[in-house]
């Protein structure tokens, strides 16, 4: 067989595919392996039938779960098509060995069904294999270490050479002919084929014999082949040994186990037992219960239990570039777990640097470093007992500014201050000036620090003004200031010079409109002239602003007035003025302080709509805008209970209204909402009320018409097909005239059952109808009748049906309720009548109730006058339908009547009565007899259920008086009374005398005679048997064993036995030569008798005999 380049699929593209049948779309086929190759085995299940997932289980042998063997050895593959509904199963077996031959079976099962299909591996060793080292073969099969596949003895086994065949060629069936002939016919068969080497012959004959098995001395009952455990519980190797006070030795994989608290040694009687407590997967291995120089083997198979989810993955959204993690934890520590990229496994030898694989006792971790449109999919973690799945977004990188520069007017010598703050603490830029990158040097300096960039100008000159700006590395995009350099220009006055106000309008709007970011400082610098040196004042309206202390503060010299602001707060936003005055004269000037903030978070976050993949989300804008307007806004999304939220924009979403998408139907998910403006971002909205992304269901299925009359129409139908995790709120109904399209709905809430009648419906008309299913997604697609319905009652024949136990005569017992329901049927609706013996039914005491489809008659409490014939009929315009129903009413009868004795004599007396007058309208079924002696008045039952009017006592009582008593008996039981007789019984004493026959003797001699014969018997050579006969005689026969007429005598391979005339000749162990005719005589004084069988012994002949030439 040539060597395969990969693993063996089965079934092969050559292979037949058998015939689909229960839920299997593809059975795995059996199939023959090469030893230390790897082989497939698929199966296809077939799931859109079934209500849930079905569960696929692996099984070798009987019993053997090769689910808790996955690993190196056995691998396990699910793949789910979800445009077939199609579940495909591999089972691959790594580098296979001897031990993986046998049966294998595969068992599917769902909520309601259950398939399972075997096959069956058998393994041939590669060409040219040889066993080049002994101890390798002393090893388990796989390569897992000590823990692998099953133990592999195979190659210690001697290989014999094969000997010079020296009997001559000869015809194929001579040695089947030989094997069935009698030893004494060998020499004839030889010469008629021409076999002249008798010895060889013989030789080959021998060696086709079946050698017996040697019998265990020391064991007497050895461990069984394999044991299986659950992880976590303990498992008793148990075996029973010849002598009770022998000791044994216990081995795991070759290695003596000591006693502790985990292996627990017993012995009671001949019994010794290993206790393994609290199984794990190092307990899987092979045992030996050693016992001087024989050996018991076994192996124990440890089940894991199956590993839950018990936290499951979350959604994830970034952007290029960033690391993502996705986080599961299990029911396990050390549990193994799988990961899926879009239904392809991630594991260390295909993932590459991309992703890392992290454990951390009962969470595992999938790392994705730095993040690609690439990665873009669905994430699943797989454990033999669930799976949990995420889905992972990623976006493109942009750079978001979170602070730009502002234009800066220093004076000379003054330090200038360019300051900027971005999203990316990675990013860095160059900074500019008029075009020129700036250099630093040790009055320039450049810095960055996390997300801030600064670039800081020692001692400015006029020549440091000018354009400047700041270029991130990589972006499209630029942050521009300028810096303004405010000279200061000595003029020479006159001594009285009016004071002026100097306002760098530079910045600010035509308004003197000065706007400052919520928290920052403000610092405004005013030049002021004037001589001598004016007086300045600050007021915000009334107030004047202090000097030298506060948050808000003035700080002034000779030439320049500050303003200043610590902290900027929005209560400091309003109009602000600057008054100068000196001898010479007055001068002011206002300015407006704007104080911009981020805004507030929008409100009312709330989901309005939801799909089965998606929810639309709608909010109302911040009461507050922070001064500047909003660009719009950024949203975020997680699942009920999980702490991560994963964004769902990165560019500002200007509308109030989102649709998110990508969700997953059935599962809670939570909103939140923040607001963008020209400062910043706001603090996240109150998280929205939890929503479930829900679809609509399908449209209602089989919509029929029940019924029409001549306003209303029934209408009934079956839920649909598809109807989600929202389930079903009900239904709604809707009609329309044929060729309209004007909808009315005929209900106002929605219907919960599968059945309306809609009303008020025209007469003659043809109308439409329509039924709706109704959740909290909406409504379904309608399912619309074929046909119109033309609203006219149908004229349908009146017909009752009588139900099956009222064909036959009722029977009740006064004072029984009698409740009788008859269906009928007819349109329109039928007029029901009641009559009672032909006559029309006026009785007060018999209720009748009549309803469109059946007619009920009851009785509260039952008389015998309500018995006969009570007839039902129904009419439908000039077509009439009756039935009779008839009914008796029972109860229990009177006492008999002229009760006395007729007769007595001996201990007998003889009784007649007379029927009772009331027999309880109905037939008397029997009497009982009652007697009581005159002494004691106890009385005591004599005869019950006596047919006849009379009756005969017996085994009265010599010299007693006796009263007799009678009860009358019907279906309803004895009469209340019974009827007394009117005369006594009395019993005299008379001589009696008994004659006893005498005794004869029984003569019991009579010769010998076999109850019991001999049957032939047919034994296998090496086995004990036994033939026996039973015989009868008297006096007792002397018994005699024969064989082929000879006499059995004292020989120790027979022994005879005579249990109370059961023969029983027992013989040991028989060879070819003990078969025969076997017979046993009987004689006694009165005569013999004999019985004889054939015995005919057979040797079996040797297991692996050679084939036929």
């Amino acid at each position: 067989m040539p060597e395969p380049q990969k693993p063996e699929r089965v079934p092969a593209e050559d292979q037949q595919l058998s015939q689909p049948s229960g839920v299997f779309v593809e059975r795995p086929q059996s199939a023959t392996a090469t030893k230390g190759k790897d082989i497939t085995f698929v199966a296809k299940v077939d799931s859109s039938n079934m209500a849930k997932k079905p569960t696929m289980k692996w099984v070798k042998g009987k019993w053997l779960d090769l689910g808790s063997k996955a690993g190196k050895h056995v691998q396990f593959k699910e793949v789910y098509d979800r445009n077939t509904k199609i579940y495909t199963y591999e089972m691959s077996i790594i580098k296979v060995v001897d031990g993986d031959a046998g049966g294998y079976r595969c068992e599917v099962t769902a909520k309601d069904k259950s398939d399972s299909c075997t096959f069956e591996v058998s393994v041939e060793a590669a060409a040219g294999e040889q066993q080049d080292n002994i101890l390798e073969a002393f090893k388990r099969s796989g390569d897992a270490g000590e823990d692998a596949g099953e133990l592999d003895f195979s190659a210690l086994l001697k290989k014999r050479e094969k000997k010079q065949k020296v009997v001559e060629e000869v015809e194929v069936d001579v040695f089947v002919i030989l094997k069935d002939a009698k030893p004494c016919d060998y020499e004839r068969i030889a010469f008629e084929y021409g076999i002249t080497d008798l010895r060889g012959l013989l030789k080959r004959l021998k060696k086709m014999k079946k050698v017996e098995p040697k019998k265990s001395d020391a064991f007497l009952r050895k461990l069984d082949a394999a044991y299986s455990v659950d992880k976590g519980k303990k498992i008793h190797l148990s075996v029973e040994v010849a002598d009770p006070n022998i000791p044994v030795r216990w081995l795991k994989n070759g290695q003596e186990i000591k006693p502790s608290a985990k292996y627990v040694f017993e012995s009671v009687g001949n019994k010794r037992t290993l206790t393994i407590n609290k199984c794990n997967q190092s307990d899987d291995a092979a045992y030996e219960c050693v016992v001087g120089e024989e050996k018991s083997f076994t192996e124990v198979f440890v089940k894991e239990p199956p590993v839950t989810i018990t936290k499951p993955l979350d959604d994830a959204h970034t952007v290029a570039g960033q690391k993502v993690e996705f986080e599961v934890e299990v029911s396990e520590e050390g549990a193994n777990v799988k990961w899926m990229k879009d239904g392809v496994e991630l594991n260390k030898e295909t993932a590459g640097s991309r992703y890392r694989f992290k454990k951390d006792g009962k969470r595992h971790i999938l790392i994705v470093n730095e993040a690609t449109k690439d990665d873009i999919g669905t994430y699943h973690a797989l454990t033999n007992g669930g799976e949990s799945k995420a889905e992972l977004e990623v976006e493109d990188k942009e750079l978001e500014v979170l602070q730009s520069i502002a234009d800066l007017t220093v004076k000379a010598a003054e330090q200038a201050v360019f300051k900027c703050e971005v999203s990316d603490e990675n990013a860095t830029g160059k900074w500019l000036k008029d075009g020129v990158e700036v250099q630093p040097s040790d009055r320039v300096k450049i810095t960055h620090f996390g997300r801030t960039h600064k670039l800081m100008i020692d001692d400015v000159a006029p020549s440091d003004a000018g354009d400047y700006s700041f270029v991130p590395d990589g972006y499209a995009l630029s942050l521009s200031a300028k810096l303004n350099f405010l000279e200061i220009k000595i003029a020479y006055v006159p001594r009285e010079d009016p004071p002026k106000i100097h306002l760098d309008a530079s910045g600010r709007g035509s308004d003197n409109t000065i706007t400052v970011v919520a928290g920052n400082k403000l610092s405004l610098d005013v030049e002021i002239t004037g001589e001598p040196a004016p007086t300045v004042c600050w007021r915000k309206g009334n107030q004047v602003v202090s000097e030298g202390e506060g948050r808000v503060r003035v700080e002034s010299n000779k030439s320049l007035s500050s303003f200043i602001i610590e902290g900027a707060e929005r209560g400091d936003e309003g109009l602000y003025s600057i008054s100068v005055t000196n001898p010479a004269g007055e001068d002011t000037a206002e300015l407006t302080v704007k104080i911009v903030d981020v805004p507030n978070p929008p409100e009312n976050v709330r989901c309005t709509s939801v799909g089965e993949y998606s929810g639309t989300i709608t909010w109302d804008p911040p009461a507050f805008d922070g001064g500047v307007p909003i660009k719009g806004y950024l949203m975020e999304r997680r699942k009920v209970g999980s702490p991560r939220w994963t964004k769902l924009n990165f560019d500002v979403h200007e509308s109030t209204t989102y649709e998110a998408k990508r969700m997953i139907e059935g599962v809670l998910y939570e909103m939140r909402v923040f607001t963008v403006n020209g400062v910043g971002v706001s603090q996240p909205s109150a998280t929205s009320q939890p929503f479930m992304p829900i679809a609509p269901t399908g449209e209602p299925t089989r919509l029929t018409v029940d019924d029409v009359t001549d306003t209303t129409c029934a209408l009934k139908w079956r839920p649909p097909e598809k109807i989600g995790a929202g389930g079903i709120d009900g239904y709604i109904i809707e009609y329309c005239k044929e060729g309209s399209d004007q909808w009315a709905q005929a209900n106002e809430e929605p219907v919960g059952k599968n059945q309306y009648r809609v009303k008020g419906l025209p007469l003659g008309e043809r109308m439409l109808f329509r039924v709706t299913a109704v959740n909290i997604a909406g409504r379904s697609p309608p399912a619309t009748l074929s046909q119109a319905v033309t609203i006219r009652e149908v004229v349908e024949n009146p017909k009752i049906r009588v139900p099956r136990h009222l064909r036959s005569k009722l029977i009740a017992r006064v004072g029984e309720k009698v409740n009788l329901v008859l269906p009928f049927q007819g349109k329109p609706r039928p007029v029901a009548t009641w009559s009672k013996d032909g006559v029309l039914l006026e009785d007060k005491t018999v209720g009748t109730r009549t309803s469109d489809v059946d007619a009920i008659l009851f009785i509260r409490s039952a008389e015998r006058t309500h018995s006969g014939k009570y007839t039902l009929s129904v009419r439908v315009e000039d077509t009439l339908d009756s039935a009779d129903l008839h009914i008796q009413v029972v109860e229990k009868p009177g006492p008999p009547v002229a009760v006395r004795v007729a007769d007595v004599w001996g201990t007998n007396a003889a009784l007649e009565w007379k029927p009772p007058k009331d027999d309880g309208n109905c037939e008397i079924i029997g009497y009982t007899v009652q007697k009581a002696d005159m002494k004691t008045k106890d009385w005591f039952t004599v005869v019950e259920h006596n047919r006849r009017p009379g009756c005969t006592v017996s085994d009265l009582v010599m010299g007693n008086e006796y009263l007799f008593r009678v009860f009358s008996e019907n279906i309803c039981g004895l009469s209340v009374v019974p009827g007394i007789s009117e005369n006594t019984a009395v019993v005299t004493k008379t001589g009696l005398s008994h004659h006893r026959p005498p005794f004869k003797e029984m003569d019991v001699n009579c010769p010998p005679k076999f109850t019991a014969p001999l049957m032939d018997r047919s034994v296998v050579a090496g086995y004990s048997t036994a033939i026996s006969c039973a015989v009868r005689g008297c006096p007792k026969p002397k018994i005699t064993w024969m064989k082929n007429n000879m006499i059995i005598g004292e020989d120790p391979k027979f022994m005879m036995q005579n249990n109370q005339g059961v023969l029983t000749l027992s013989i040991r162990k028989p060879g070819a030569f003990d078969g025969g005719k076997y017979s046993c005589r009987a004689v006694n004084d009165l005569g013999e008798d004999a019985v004889e069988c054939k015995l005919e012994v057979h040797v079996v002949q040797e297991k692996g005999a050679e084939t036929k030439k």
